[in-house]
């Protein structure tokens, strides 16, 4: 039976999106729910929503205030200057290789605007990773920050590479893409189903992959969390408890994820929430901007949310204007909802269900709908998503039945950059995207994941292939075997643990090999347990190793 909370978000829904509504729902050419009274092309978006909210401030960081409409204007101007300036034209990617700062949104918006395709950087990647992901979608220009900058230097790519006093004001910071000139250049028209980003992805078969959204596909995404907030409100309103304080939150999860840039980045334009930038996670510095900044909304990691209810000077903030505390990007402890909910009785549990190809949509679960099924990603993000449950040959399962998870939706991304086979692969006949993840709907509709079938780790909300840090390890001269998986970890959900074997008498140990992959991987990628087995690796009749048999033996030992 729906629950209360489910009764009147659905009641409310039908208001915001039905007859005189503020919202109208129609259909793209496959069927599926779009919103057609809102831009449906990111300039059009920027040029809207910063003209309604225009006069309130959207970026606060570095002691640095940006109104809406003062962050519009610098990316217009940016954008004029992309093109005339720089050259960029339509489908030209534009790489952003930066850490979150005012620089790296302006940025994002005038990529949209001169009609480029945003690339997103993964800022944690180090040199090979780089040259992987850049060598992929040959961008014609990278914005960079210093250390990034230097990082793809020592790729030996041949590539336009700016980099960007980032720490200065935005006019400062933006001051060696401006010198160019082409101020008064003409910006060209976008439509709906040109590209608008590539976002990299890390799934089963090792190397980063190039998600490909249109513009669309973003819009809708954004939509899709803008409705459920304006859902959610409307509940408030209707209960007689109105938000006591102004919209805002802390972008404590990087952009160049798709939580940060679909949910927290681009919704905030729609709602006109203000944006208090963090360069890095820090617990400590996120209590104090959360009291100074009055901050309302905070969603990272489940690990994130953890580390502020343990910091020892929680109690010494006044915290509370916070009224949501959600997570996504990797399962939260069943054990913590309740803890959050003791911690800050003032903020209500949140968890989001998406994938990077699916612009951040699937399933939510809300306040009291989580505290009472915290082991549920929620319901499917209506009238947007379609959730199926697949058994044999794409077969649609009844609610009860377990099996691969799979969305379909105008938010999901067109294919895979240049992988035309790993695109067909991850789509069904009847347009829905395959997650890997394995679930279930019970009778409510609620979703439950109970398993993974892509043979990944989700360490604090980050993607990491087994494939591309056995390939790393393997690249070690005395490494003769090896197999990478995920051991459970009670901050970050999982982290990668490793089980070598050597024929030589050089073999290493977690200090060695750690030392070996660092400028290898990305630090988060490096395993954080190794053993060293005394023999080959077990195997299976296929001849590969027997990873399920590894990972039972010594997920509970210690390391090496």
């Amino acid at each position: 039976m729906p629950s209360a909370l489910d009764r009147k978000f659905d009641a409310v829904l039908a208001a915001v999106t039905g007859p005189g509504g503020r919202v109208v729902i129609g259909e793209d050419a496959e069927g599926r729910a779009i919103v057609t009274n809102f831009p449906a092309t990111l300039p059009g978006f920027f040029d809207a929503f910063c003209t309604l909210n225009g006069a309130t401030i959207g970026v606060i960081a570095d002691g640095e205030r940006l109104t809406f409409a003062e962050i519009n204007e610098q990316a217009t101007r940016l954008a004029k200057c992309l093109a005339g300036g720089w050259g960029i034209g339509k489908g030209d990617r534009v790489a952003i290789a930066m850490r979150n700062c005012p620089a790296w949104i302006v940025a994002y918006i005038a990529i949209a605007k001169a009609g480029g395709v945003a690339t997103l950087v993964n800022g944690w990647w180090q040199a090979e990773e780089l040259r992987h992901g850049l060598a992929l979608t040959e961008p014609r220009l990278v914005l960079a920050d210093g250390p990034r900058a230097k990082r793809i230097e020592a790729t030996g790519l041949t590539i336009d590479t700016v980099t960007l006093p980032i720490e200065r004001p935005i006019a400062e910071a933006l001051a060696p893409l401006l010198a160019r000139g082409g101020e008064t250049s003409e910006l060209p028209a976008v439509t709906e189903d040109d590209d608008a980003t590539i976002l990299f992805t890390s799934g089963s078969t090792g190397l980063a992959k190039g998600a490909v959204s249109t513009h669309r596909a973003v819009t809708t995404g954004v939509y899709t969390y803008s409705i459920s907030l304006m859902t959610l409100l409307g509940i408030l309103e209707s209960e007689g408890r109105p938000p006591a304080n102004p919209p805002r939150t802390l972008v404590n999860v990087p952009l160049f994820h798709v939580t940060g840039e679909v949910p927290v980045l681009l919704n905030s334009f729609v709602i006109g929430r203000g944006m208090v930038l963090m360069a890095k996670w820090d617990p400590g510095e996120a209590l104090r901007l959360i009291e100074s900044e009055k901050v309302t909304y905070f969603v990272g990691v489940p690990t994130m949310s953890l580390e502020l209810m343990q910091h020892p000077d929680r109690d010494k903030h006044d915290l509370s204007t916070l009224t949501d505390i959600a997570a996504g990007g990797a399962a939260r402890p069943v054990a913590h909802v309740k803890r959050l909910q003791d911690s800050f009785p003032k903020a209500q549990p949140a968890l989001g269900y998406g994938l990077t190809e699916t612009n951040a949509v699937g399933c939510g679960n809300v306040w009291q709908n989580y505290a009472d099924k915290p082991a549920s990603t929620g319901r499917p993000h209506r009238p947007f998503v379609d959730v199926a449950i697949l058994g044999e040959g794409d077969r649609h399962l009844p609610v009860g039945e377990t099996g691969e998870i799979a969305i379909r939706s105008a938010a999901n991304i067109r294919s895979y950059w240049r992988d035309p086979e790993a695109s067909a692969a991850a789509f069904t006949a009847d347009g829905y995207l395959k997650t890997g993840d394995i679930g279930y709907f019970d009778g409510d509709e609620y979703l439950f994941i109970v398993d993974r079938k892509k043979d990944i780790i989700i360490r604090g909300g980050e993607n990491i292939s087994c494939q591309e840090v056995e390939a790393a390890i393997y690249a070690h001269p005395s490494v003769s075997e090896a197999s990478v998986f995920g051991v459970a970890d009670d901050r970050l959900g999982e982290v990668p643990a490793a089980v070598i074997y050597c024929e030589d008498d050089r073999c290493l140990d977690q200090e060695g090999l750690a030392d070996f992959l660092k400028d290898r991987l990305a630090a988060y990628k490096l395993p954080s347990r190794v053993w060293v087995h005394d023999a080959p690796l077990p195997k299976l009749g296929t001849g590969k190793i027997d990873k399920k048999t590894l990972r039972e033996r010594y997920h509970q030992e210690p390391a090496s």
